[in-house]
């Protein structure tokens, strides 16, 4: 278990989840954290991207947390999600370590883009991956420059990140945003199931369908939403691409 860690460093928390069902296995305490580096087109929650949020220590937030553990059962926990939480690594890993020391289960939901192979980078994101049970990787695009187009960022470091964690053991679940015309080429789906495939660790591939829940928040910060004329996928579609993910 990691050691010297300040149990009262801050964070910048956008929002907290007490009853999350879709973020790790069972019923999740979701923690929402601000911060990202990347704009994506469909941005679920842009309203973190300046990095702005309610400070916590880790101390503090996970004792608010755990007054819900009667919740999680036995198959729950707490969920970190942003945002980028890798954003804010050491936060993480203290509010983590504070859960590991009581048995509950952790996951960090994360597009993996921060990460990148520095020694000191990857001293700190060592210490965060040792109290982290569970991995649920977005991974948005498996061409490069689709990828670009729609993040603002390139995939090669948080491709470089699945493969980390599967050789070092880390259980991972996979994400998937589905947007018609732009996340649903064949060529590019039967690429995400071919990479999935080398990865020793993924316990679950998902497709997610894209939604315009967001679209009012974009609208409240003054910001054009890009893909307004996008449609929803259909159940078929949806359909589809999990069977090419998850082909055998």
């Amino acid at each position: 278990m990691n050691d010297n860690i300040d149990f009262d460093i801050t964070g910048n928390v956008s929002k907290l989840e007490s009853f999350g069902l879709v973020d790790g296995p069972g019923v999740r305490f979701v923690v929402f954290l601000s911060g990202c580096k990347m704009r994506c087109k469909f941005c679920h929650n842009p309203e973190t991207w300046n990095g702005k949020g309610e400070q916590w220590t880790a101390k503090k937030l996970f004792e608010h947390i755990r007054r819900y553990k009667d919740y999680w059962k036995k198959n729950g926990g707490i969920t970190v999600s942003g945002g980028e939480p890798m954003l804010q690594m050491d936060f993480v890993t203290a509010l983590f370590t504070l859960a590991k020391k009581d048995n509950i289960h952790t996951a960090l939901d994360t597009s993996g883009q921060p990460f990148k192979n520095d020694s000191d980078w990857m001293s700190e994101f060592n210490r965060l991956a040792e109290v982290t049970d569970l991995f649920i990787l977005d991974i948005k695009d498996m061409n490069s420059k689709g990828h670009k187009a729609l993040t603002g960022v390139d995939n090669a470091n948080i491709l470089e990140m699945a493969r980390w964690l599967s050789d070092h053991g880390k259980k991972m679940w996979i994400r998937h945003v589905l947007v018609p015309g732009i996340t649903d080429r064949e060529e590019d789906l039967i690429a995400l199931h071919d990479f999935i495939s080398t990865l020793k660790t993924v316990e679950r591939a998902e497709i997610l369908p894209y939604h315009t829940f967001a679209i009012p928040k974009w609208e409240e910060l003054g910001i054009e939403y890009p893909l307004k004329d996008v449609p929803v996928p259909t159940e078929d579609e949806i359909k589809r691409a999990e069977s090419i993910i998850n082909k055998k």
